[in-house]
């Protein structure tokens, strides 16, 4: 006899998008970079899903182990680059310049690109998050490259990252929400869109 496994992408979606959107809502100019953003990205971003991707992992899911860790391990990382430079422990240590910060986020936008390959045949949805995260990071390392050059009015890029991050954000936590009910439902409550 085998144990049915549960499915733990929807936690990973939701540890992913609840903090996108929360550190996206400080990207468009709604609150200043607090705590509340760093515990998000430790905890429910970083922690959650790197135990995802174990979780992942132990069911054979390749691309799933290698996204939620990944994507774990980005919120940890990002959350060191901020915190590091003023914790007294290790002094001596400097911010990334903007420079620096524009080739992390170029780096993770070119890896989430090339995971968006691995969505081709699934669903519309999950295709969706990963197009617009990678998106996202290429708005964030134009935000950088650009010292946050102002579009319209006081319209910057950054400004526009954040709303596009908001977005990315809601299409994880909508996937993540349309696997739990359309599984607790045996039926389809909210679409995803699967590619035939």
């Amino acid at each position: 006899m085998t144990d049915k496994l549960a499915n733990p992408a929807p936690l990973g979606l939701l540890g992913f998008g609840m903090t996108t959107i929360l550190l996206n809502l400080h990207n468009a100019g709604f609150f200043p970079l607090d705590t509340m953003i760093l515990a998000m990205g430790l905890a429910y971003g970083g922690l959650a899903q790197v135990i995802v991707g174990i979780m992942e992992f132990k069911k054979g899911n390749t691309f799933g182990t290698t996204a939620f860790t990944s994507y774990g391990l980005f919120w940890w990382s990002l959350v060191l680059l901020l915190i590091l430079p003023n914790t007294p422990i290790f002094t001596g240590l400097n911010a990334p310049t903007e420079i620096a910060m524009a080739a992390y986020f170029f780096v993770w936008g070119l890896f989430t690109f090339a995971m968006f390959f691995g969505t081709l045949k699934t669903n519309r949805a999950l295709q969706f998050v990963f197009m617009s995260l990678a998106t996202l990071f290429f708005l964030l390392t134009i935000r950088d490259l650009t010292g946050n050059m102002i579009l319209f009015g006081d319209l910057t890029i950054g400004m526009i990252a954040g709303f596009e991050g908001i977005i990315c954000g809601s299409s994880a936590v909508y996937l993540a929400l349309a696997e739990v009910l359309n599984e607790a439902n045996k039926k389809t409550v909210l679409p995803i869109c699967p590619v035939n």
